[in-house]
């Protein structure tokens, strides 16, 4: 196999000279010899001035470097595509693929025997597990880890689930203006991604259990100096990773995917969590079980108190082991023989694992924080795909429910009626929002957390049902059902969906329904238009995406870039009713 400097030469129809010109070109950096002909090392190179999260990258690169020279080999670090949750319109999972896709052609390029992955953000991990899954060079990932937590009057704050509570202290009037910025400057105290168990401390955790990172490195602050010491650690495995030749292919297998399930249901983990894991799957030909999902949730409960499940922060649970620690709770759920980069096994990892000072974070299994998995998966005909509830973030009186839907048909509908006094809304109402899933938005954005009308926040109504085919951030917390699959805006069952129409949530049973007759969905499915415009097919990013954007019980992903794909459900659904496409796959 070619390695270093010579891989993947530039065409000019003679390889020799190919050689010759890009040793010329990379010894005006001043390299020499020596340096060249040693292991190259790629760095994923994720900073950006708009993204907060990923301010630590410089010294985290630094640190990566510094390992992968004492290991003997060459680091080479190089930008991809960087992308924040709330710096990036229309959402960032609109330029998740993207982002995957330049890490990817980025690998394939350039002349590098492994990589070290650097994301941290919610949607960078899974953007960065999927290129380095298509490329399947030997890789592995360096997280830039949780804030520290913030404080305002003696009340400890952390990022963004108490961003969210306070927000909604304030549209209730239980708070003024005054208070709301004094709490916005400690909500976000130090660099980092956010410090409780949203998509980001999730995703961190899931990649650890599935191997592709080194142990104990998801869950260290970003701050922590036991961080820059974990990513020169990596850059040194990373040389050593580049001789063994050891792939994601090998290490993101069926049993890995299952393990990360668990892991999910355990952490009281973010609902977004679902989606990334079926696209990295996804682009290795795999696909993960939402019905698995919610059989381990049946069995394991949630044993991780972080908001916005619990109460703590992931710096208690690092304090108490982080992952290694929840390891030694989920044993017997666990495929131990699964690799990872270390090169052991998750087995042979944890017989290496000192003993955690475990401070009430975690629980175990006879004392859970909820006694069923954080995430169930919901069938029914208002979603024959599934839908999913984050039931340990929800209201237990709202867990089975039957209510009259108010239906919001767009983000800018919502946007003109949520607070309008003359909204007809009752308490117990289910509202609706749809035409915002993959291709509807476009982008799935994180606004299935419909806010509580404003005059029924103002008497004290803090949760509601409801329903959309969109996400929520990992950060959110209520009863909202998310995912609604297959989306409204290509003729999913949301689309029929009237005002008054009843609706039956029964997270027991894992059923979504709405109770109208057949024959009269029927009806009203020829009646549908398609919400497509012209500016969806208009040109650019934007039109690649809407066209080929994939479900979200497949990852939204693009269809052309998971191997052996069916034609995108988004295509067949102008033209079929959604029970047949289903069947169609």
């Amino acid at each position: 196999m070619t390695r270093g400097l010579k891989k993947g030469l530039a065409s000019y129809g003679d390889e020799g000279f190919s050689l010759f010109l890009r040793k010329a070109f990379i010894k005006s950096m001043g390299y020499s010899d020596d340096a060249l002909n040693l292991p190259i090392i790629g760095i994923t190179n994720t900073y950006s001035d708009f993204n907060p999260c990923h301010g630590s990258v410089p010294k985290l690169i630094e640190a990566i470097k510094r390992g992968v020279m004492l290991a003997g080999g060459l680091p080479m670090e190089f930008p991809v595509v960087s992308i924040h949750e709330s710096f990036i319109h229309p959402t960032s999972m609109f330029l998740r693929n993207l982002m995957a896709m330049d890490v990817e052609e980025m690998i394939r390029a350039q002349p590098m025997d492994a990589v070290v992955l650097v994301g941290g953000c919610d949607k960078t991990v899974p953007a960065l597990l999927m290129g380095a899954a298509s490329a399947d060079l030997p890789c592995l990932l360096v997280v830039t880890g949780p804030m520290l937590t913030g404080h305002h009057e003696g009340e400890r704050l952390g990022a963004c689930t108490d961003c969210r509570r306070m927000w909604r202290k304030f549209r209730a009037g239980e708070i003024d203006q005054t208070k709301l910025d004094a709490v916005n400057g400690q909500l976000a105290p130090t660099t980092g991604t956010c410090m409780v168990m949203g998509t980001a401390s999730t995703m961190a955790c899931l990649a650890e259990t599935m191997g592709m990172m080194l142990p104990g490195g998801a869950s260290i602050p970003a701050t922590h100096s036991a961080r820059l010491r974990f990513a020169e650690q990596s850059g040194a495995r990373a040389v050593r990773l580049a001789s063994e030749a050891l792939r994601p292919s090998q290490i993101m297998t069926d049993k890995a995917f299952r393990n990360a399930l668990v892991m999910l249901q355990a952490l009281g983990g973010s609902t977004n969590a679902i989606i990334h894991l079926a696209a990295v799957a996804g682009r290795l030909g795999l696909q993960v079980d939402l019905d698995e999902l919610n059989r381990i949730g049946r069995r394991v409960p949630v044993l991780v108190d972080l908001k916005p499940s619990g109460k703590y922060f992931m710096e208690n649970f690092h304090e108490a082991g982080g992952v290694r620690s929840l390891f030694s709770s989920l044993r017997t759920e666990l495929h131990l023989d699964t690799l990872t980069v270390s090169g052991r096994t998750l087995g042979e990892g944890l017989d290496h694992q000192p003993p955690a000072s475990s401070i009430g974070v975690i629980r175990t299994t006879a004392c859970p924080v909820h006694p069923a998995g954080s995430i169930a998966v919901l069938r029914g005909n208002l979603a024959p795909g599934g839908a999913v509830i984050k039931q340990s973030a929800a209201s237990t009186k709202l867990m089975k429910h039957r209510g009259r839907a108010v239906v919001f048909d767009s983000i800018a509908d919502l946007f003109a009626r949520i607070d309008d006094p003359e909204l007809e809304v009752a308490e117990n109402d289910v509202l609706v929002l749809r035409n915002v899933g993959p291709r509807g938005a476009p982008g799935m954005p994180e606004a299935g957390d419909i806010p509580i009308p404003q005059k029924l926040a103002r008497k004290g109504v803090t949760d509601m049902v409801r329903l959309s085919d969109a996400r929520m951030s990992g950060t959110s917390f209520g009863t909202i059902v998310l995912h609604i699959t297959p989306e409204a805006s290509i003729g999913g069952p949301l689309a029929l969906v009237q005002d008054g129409d009843e609706i039956a949530l029964d997270v027991e049973q894992r059923r979504l329904d709405v109770l109208v007759d057949e024959k009269e969905l029927a009806q009203r499915r020829r009646k549908f238009a398609s919400t497509a415009t012209a500016e969806d097919a208009a040109r650019g990013f934007r039109k690649l995406y809407v066209d080929t954007v994939l479900q979200a019980d497949r990852g939204c992903d693009f269809d052309f870039m998971v191997p052996t794909e069916k034609p995108a459900l988004t295509i067949l659904l102008k033209e079929a009713p959604a029970a047949e496409l289903l069947e169609r796959g």
